[in-house]
């Protein structure tokens, strides 16, 4: 016979709302004594609160979705999964994941979406796919979401903003402080298709304007490590070289000192690079990567504004987070 509730107090010495609260993963008082007395008294029963059964009564899911560009190969994308699944563990939802990569797919996404695949969502899809009047009319349904982006005028919903812009131009401006007047951009694909540069490649634009140096060297390469060593490569052989590169990631800005070294040239003496994003790879590379990024490598917070959400008694009024980011100087440049 499956174990009850009922039977997880009585072992656990504590009421039967106790075990619910507990086992929940709501946001109730219990302390840290009485939560594990629970906890083990779970485990020795074999005890598994029934989710079907709980989700029928709260016309609920039990699931949260996070929505992403692509699957798999972006840092900051898997530690945000891996936060966002250890969070969901903790508070008995699992994670469905939807991958956004054409305009199809971001339609696709918000069909599944509006019929009620989940109980909310976490959203952090770059390019022009998932459009404002995508989001806004998600948003207008009632589902909890999280948007990571900084596009202005979203509104029934949390946004988590980055300045980007700024970081990267403190960024170029650093390598033109250096004597640098050949600063290469390796773009990612949908960068180079707006009518106006936005977000990273602004950052570098406004720093190049600032100092008076009109030649804009740009280029795509940063979507993957193959395609930047590639256009690394052919821009480190032509005749006039760029003195320095700057990527849109760090796995191109990487890609890029590896390409360097094959050509026999010396980083940051002969070709200086920044990247973006501050993964961890950077601190082993040789020598060490320049970046632009975040200084905590986590999104626990941004995460967590998802499930108060979800779990608040009451509507809560849309939020905004900004997440600041720096230029990290290292061996690179």
């Amino acid at each position: 016979m499956r174990p009850t509730a009922r039977q997880v107090a009585e072992l656990a010495n504590v009421s039967v709302a106790t075990v619910s609260y507990v086992l929940s993963g709501r946001d109730r008082p219990v302390a840290a004594e009485t939560r594990q007395r629970v906890l083990d008294a779970a485990r020795q029963l074999g005890y598994t609160p029934n989710q079907a059964a709980r989700s029928l009564r709260k016309r609920r899911t039990q699931r949260v979705c996070l929505v992403l560009s692509s699957l798999g190969g972006v840092p900051t994308d898997e530690r945000l999964a891996a936060d966002l699944h250890e969070m969901a563990d903790a508070r008995g939802y699992s994670v469905v994941t939807l991958a956004v990569y054409s305009e199809a797919r971001a339609k696709a996404a918000i069909d599944v979406l509006r019929g009620g695949i989940a109980d909310g969502a976490l959203i952090n899809v770059v390019g022009d796919h998932l459009t404002h009047d995508l989001l806004s009319g998600l948003a207008a349904t009632g589902l909890p979401m999280v948007v990571l982006s900084n596009e202005s005028g979203l509104e029934g919903c949390d946004v988590v903003r980055t300045p980007e812009t700024e970081a990267c131009e403190e960024a170029v401006e650093h390598l033109l402080a250096q004597g640098r007047q050949r600063i290469a951009f390796l773009a990612h694909r949908h960068e180079l298709y707006r009518d106006r540069p936005v977000g990273r490649l602004l950052g570098y634009t406004r720093a190049l304007d600032r100092h008076g140096v009109s030649e804009r060297i740009v280029t795509a390469g940063a979507d993957d490590r193959v395609a930047a060593y590639q256009t690394a490569t052919d821009l480190l052989r032509s005749p006039d070289r760029p003195d320095a590169i700057f990527a849109s990631s760090d796995r191109a800005a990487i890609s890029a000192i590896w390409a360097a070294r094959d050509a026999g040239l010396s980083v940051p003496d002969d070709v200086a690079v920044v990247g973006v994003g501050n993964i961890a790879e950077g601190l082993i590379t040789n020598p060490p990567l320049s970046t632009v990024g975040p200084l905590r490598d986590d999104y626990v917070d941004v995460v967590r504004l998802l499930f108060d959400r979800l779990q608040a008694e009451e509507a809560l009024p849309a939020r905004e987070m900004i997440r600041s980011w720096t230029f990290v100087r290292r061996g690179s440049s």
